[in-house]
Formats: C-alpha cells, sequence, structure tokens
C-alpha cells in the first residue's frame, strides 16, 4: 500500500500535462501532493504533439515523462501509478480530526499498476485531471490511421497537413466551426457527417462557397495501402480518394471514481467548474480535457493547471485561517 504518513495537502487525480503542471505548481507551494496516474493518456496515438513552446515535435509520452522527473524531484511530491478507484468525502469532524481546518477532506483509494502498490491517501483536496475517454466513430480499420493520417486536433496537426486531400468525419454539431478551422491549411476538405444531420442547409451553403463538399452518405470505412490512408469508402462501395484529415470523437468524462457523489456536468458531459475551478463538490477541482470546452492543445491544459492551482492554494490558505472563499 502506498500512502504518504501524514494528510496530504492535494490528491490530483491523473498525470497528464494538467495534472503535472499543477502538481508542479503546488509542490514549489511547499504542499505535500500525490499524483495518481492510470498511465492511459487519451492521445497515446499521437507520435508527435506540436505547438508546446521549446518542445515543438516532442512525443506526448516524452512531455510527461519529463514532467513527472520534475514534480518528482521536490520532496513532498508523490507520484504513483493507479487507478484510482473511490474517491470518499471526509466528515467535518474527520476532516478537522485530520489536521484540516476548515471541516473539508477526502480519502482517496486507487488500484496500482505494472507492479505498483495501491493507493491511498487522505487529501484536503481533490483535482481531478483524469482527461478524457475517447469513442471514435465504428470504422474496422479507423484506429489504423488514428494518430498518424487521422487526427482529432486541428491546431495540434492542422499545419502537418496543409495543402492535402483531407477528410473530416463527424457526427456532431461543431463540425461546422470545425471545417472551417481545417480550411486554413487545406482547399481540398471533404466533410463526412456518415448519415447524421449535423451540418445545417445554410451550413453546408457557407462551406460550399469556400470549396467544402459536404457528403452525408454513410460511411463503410476507412481504406489505405500499408500504411498510408488512401481514402474513405462509402456504404455504397465508392470510395473518395483522401490522404488524412481529421475525425470527431465523442469524449466521455471517467469520473466513476465519484461514485454516488453528483457533479454538475454540461450538455457534452464535460465537468463544469466556476472561475477558480472548483467543481459543484465543494473541495473538488477539475482542469485539462475533462473541463469545458473539453481538449485542447497541451501548451493550454499546462497553463490552466497553473492556474487552478494558485486558485487552489489560496482556496487552502484560506480555509487554514477559517476566512472562507476571499477572492484576492
Amino acid at each position: 500500500m502506498t500512502s504518504s504518513e501524514a494528510p496530504i495537502g492535494v490528491a490530483i487525480i491523473g498525470g497528464g500535462p494538467a495534472g503535472l503542471s499543477a502538481g508542479l505548481q503546488l509542490v514549489r507551494a511547499n504542499r505535500r501532493i500525490a499524483i495518481l496516474d492510470s498511465n492511459r493518456p487519451r492521445h497515446s496515438a499521437t507520435l508527435r504533439s506540436h505547438g508546446f513552446l521549446t518542445r515543438d515535435g516532442a512525443s506526448p509520452l516524452e512531455l510527461r515523462r519529463l514532467g513527472r522527473e520534475e514534480f518528482e524531484s521536490y520532496p513532498t511530491a508523490i507520484y504513483t501509478q493507479a487507478i484510482t478507484r473511490e474517491v470518499t468525502p471526509l466528515s467535518p469532524d474527520e476532516a478537522r480530526a485530520a489536521g484540516f481546518p476548515d471541516g473539508i477532506g477526502f480519502t482517496v483509494r486507487g488500484t496500482g499498476i505494472r507492479g505498483s502498490a495501491d493507493a491511498e491517501f487522505v487529501a484536503r483536496r481533490v483535482l481531478i485531471a483524469a482527461g478524457l475517454t475517447e469513442e471514435l466513430p465504428a470504422f474496422p480499420m479507423i484506429r489504423a490511421y488514428y494518430g498518424t493520417a487521422l487526427h482529432s486536433c486541428v491546431e495540434c496537426d492542422g499545419f502537418e497537413k496543409t495543402d492535402k486531400p483531407l477528410a473530416l468525419i463527424g457526427e456532431t454539431s461543431d463540425v461546422f466551426a470545425r471545417a472551417l478551422l481545417i480550411s486554413r491549411f487545406s482547399s481540398d476538405l471533404i466533410v463526412f457527417t456518415h448519415g447524421a444531420d449535423t451540418v445545417r442547409p445554410e451550413q453546408q451553403a457557407q462551406l460550399e462557397r469556400i470549396g467544402i463538399r459536404v457528403e452525408r452518405r454513410a460511411i463503410d470505412d476507412i481504406v489505405g495501402e500499408r500504411a498510408e490512408m488512401t481514402g474513405v469508402r462509402l456504404a455504397d462501395g465508392e470510395v473518395i480518394p483522401r490522404v488524412g484529415g481529421f475525425v470527431r470523437p465523442r469524449w466521455h468524462a471517467p469520473v466513476e471514481f465519484l461514485g454516488d457523489l453528483d457533479i454538475a456536468r454540461d450538455t457534452w458531459g464535460l465537468v463544469v467548474v466556476d472561475e477558480r475551478g472548483e467543481t459543484s463538490i465543494r473541495g473538488v477541482y477539475g482542469v485539462g480535457d475533462i473541463v469545458p470546452p473539453g481538449p485542447q492543445q497541451l501548451v493550454i491544459a499546462a497553463g490552466n493547471g497553473a492556474r487552478v492551482a494558485a486558485k487552489l492554494n489560496l482556496d487552502m490558505i484560506h480555509g487554514a485561517l477559517g476566512v472562507g472563499l476571499v477572492d484576492e
């Protein structure tokens, strides 16, 4: 069993850019911080990340490794590979007995992975930085090209697709806006809605005015030769040549560890937070892809982690002084 000898300041669930950045800021504030990381990043299929200052083109996994090393270099840092299974609020009396003067605290338990021990921490605050899980369209070969020819983040991978014949595959209401973003990189773009009514007629007319075709027929699969994508095969057998593009996954916020605790979500299922990064559960914060607007560039996630860490640190200072939520 991995645990600290004494209660900790914050248990951070998720060791991606947002969680690691928050953890780094908080250990530098002389806080005892534990990061529980399941080692299942959403972007595991991505070979290179882009737009992260000083690390443009680096592997996302390499960024995580460097971040872990920096975090663990501090004496009050605890990093454990574990899948978080349970977050249980302490009663006010239990929290005060643990040394939390504002009566807010949590027990966080996780199951160790890859040979790591199970984890249990008593923490003043919890920061959810667990990211999202992706549900890609159910085409048999889509995984073969995801992360190389097909991507989900236009800002992250659009530049590398400049002037290529591209596909945008999506069944959600934001497909129109994403098509406009991709138009900055390629004048040869086809939007595939896979039979979904997600592009309104007036939006289709606007796209057609700038040379973007909307294909509403159902898709059968993605096709290619060896590792190279060559087209999109429709259900009627027609193959439309495309060498890559973007797909709009459906995302799910994995917060099953909260059990029966009711946490507010928006219409996309993302965890709602206030301007300080706190969720509807007092003492539980959220940051990164799991909060609106959802998936974002790694550099933005890291910046949000640092910002929320500062608010969280101040919240704990106020709690210790008994002055409540007082903005700076």
